[in-house]
């Protein structure tokens, strides 16, 4: 039985503690009014604006000084929403970062069991304690989704009745678009999600006390049914959690892209659990050849990422429509160091790292191949969601890091703690034995 480490307990508390204080401390620098904003933007380009601009064109040319003056009104106020926002999308862009990381390992973990995986069975206990995230890191997220309907932030455009008003294309929409729609697809998602991790997890536990194998079965079958829940449902989070804080845009293979950074994001982690476990002396049949396997994925899911996003930029950008186009251009101007930056994590450096088959099987050289994919995912995520609420505004700072670090912690905490409730190896697996004596 795996004991929680006194060290690593206090690690996770003293992370989610400096964490929640750096977190309370950006919203508590948030902007309140319109001239903290400006004053805010000011101090960072000192006071060479846009406001400055628009102001001096306002006085200079009098018969447009109503225009102006308008104009730099929405304008203020627009930069205050984004101000405002940037503690909001941090929080965000971690808590999903880290619910997608479970999300992803659950399943990998419900393939593996509908496959009937002969390799696999003896890492089931490290994929079933690291969905044990799902329920608190999805009621975080819901959470900060059950803020945003209530207004308390402006993440998602479209929930702005104002700004629905003036566009006819969010009209259009708002049969799927609504905030009370919105909260129940989360809820059925989340519920659905956590319930089969649930259900598997006591007919995995069961299976070991049982004289047969028809808890194995029942959980074959559940892990069948499942995937097709998932399949859907995981897509159709990617448009409402993510792709809708750009209402305007969208992508047919958007489901796809997200799946592929929360699925190489997850089996990353197992590796890195697994590692961990091996090197404190547990997880003694786990060898080189299911680590080599791990790592094998990590490459071929970080290949497969690589295509979905070349295929979804390069059709984009070629075809040069605006209402699509318009996305990248946003992210390669105001974003160029992380957009183009990730793309190296995700790619280049998997590549490089993970292609030669005898690094695949050298812990430390998985596990920083690991590092570099988790912050190039990262990364990723915090792509897809600043532009659209904090504009060019971002940065990598106190609400960026601080969020990072409470939900690294409660992660670890969550994760490990799951693990010491039953054993690491399950006994009466049917393909147990051939798990122990697999050889790549």
């Amino acid at each position: 039985m795996y004991t929680f480490s006194n060290r690593l307990k206090i690690a996770s508390f003293i992370l989610m503690a400096v964490g929640l204080l750096g977190i309370a401390a950006g919203f508590i620098s948030m902007p309140s009014t319109v001239e903290d904003a400006k004053a805010i933007v000011a101090s960072h380009d000192g006071g060479h604006g846009e406001h400055a601009t628009t102001e001096e064109h306002a006085k200079d040319n009098h018969g447009e000084a109503a225009h102006a003056e308008g104009h730099d009104s929405k304008h203020d106020e627009h930069l205050l929403h984004q101000l405002r926002n940037k503690p909001w999308a941090a929080l965000y862009v971690a808590a999903f970062f880290f619910f997608m990381i479970a999300l992803g390992v659950l399943a990998f973990y419900a393939i593996q069991r509908a496959a009937q995986a002969g390799w696999s069975p003896l890492l089931f206990r490290v994929m079933e304690g690291i969905t044990a995230y799902l329920a608190p890191g999805g009621l975080i997220v819901f959470v900060i989704l059950a803020a945003s309907v209530a207004h308390m932030n402006h993440l998602f455009v479209w929930m702005d009745a104002d700004v629905v008003a003036h566009d006819k294309l969010l009209q259009g929409k708002a049969g799927y678009l609504n905030g009370t729609f919105f909260l129940i697809r989360a809820a059925i998602f989340l519920v659905g999600w956590i319930a089969y991790r649930t259900i598997s997890r006591k007919l995995s536990l069961a299976q070991d006390e049982a004289d047969d194998n028809s808890n194995f079965v029942k959980n074959f079958r559940w892990s069948a049914g499942f995937l097709v829940f998932y399949l859907v449902t995981e897509s159709m989070m990617s448009w409402d959690w993510i792709m809708s804080v750009d209402p305007h845009w969208f992508s047919t293979l958007f489901g796809w892209y997200v799946f592929a950074s929360m699925f190489v994001s997850g089996i990353t982690v197992i590796a890195m659990v697994t590692i961990y476990l091996k090197s404190k002396g547990h997880l003694e049949d786990v060898n080189d050849s299911h680590i080599h396997d791990l790592a094998k994925f990590m490459f071929g899911i970080s290949i497969f990422w690589t295509y979905l996003w070349f295929a979804q930029f390069m059709l984009i950008w070629y075809a040069n429509i605006p209402e699509e186009v318009t996305y990248f251009i946003t992210r390669i101007e105001d974003y160029n160091l992380p957009f183009f930056g990730m793309v190296a994590m995700n790619f280049i450096f998997p590549l490089l790292l993970l292609m030669n088959s005898d690094y695949k099987r050298v812990n430390w050289f998985v596990i920083m191949a690991g590092v570099v994919i988790l912050a190039g995912h990262y990364l990723d995520i915090f792509n897809m969601i600043m532009p659209a609420t904090v504009g060019d505004q971002w940065s990598i700072g106190v609400s960026e890091i601080s969020s990072v670090l409470f939900f690294a912690g409660l992660f670890i905490f969550v994760v490990f703690r799951a693990l010491t409730t039953a054993p690491l190896q399950p006994k009466r697996n049917p393909f147990i034995g051939e798990s122990k004596h697999f050889h790549y």
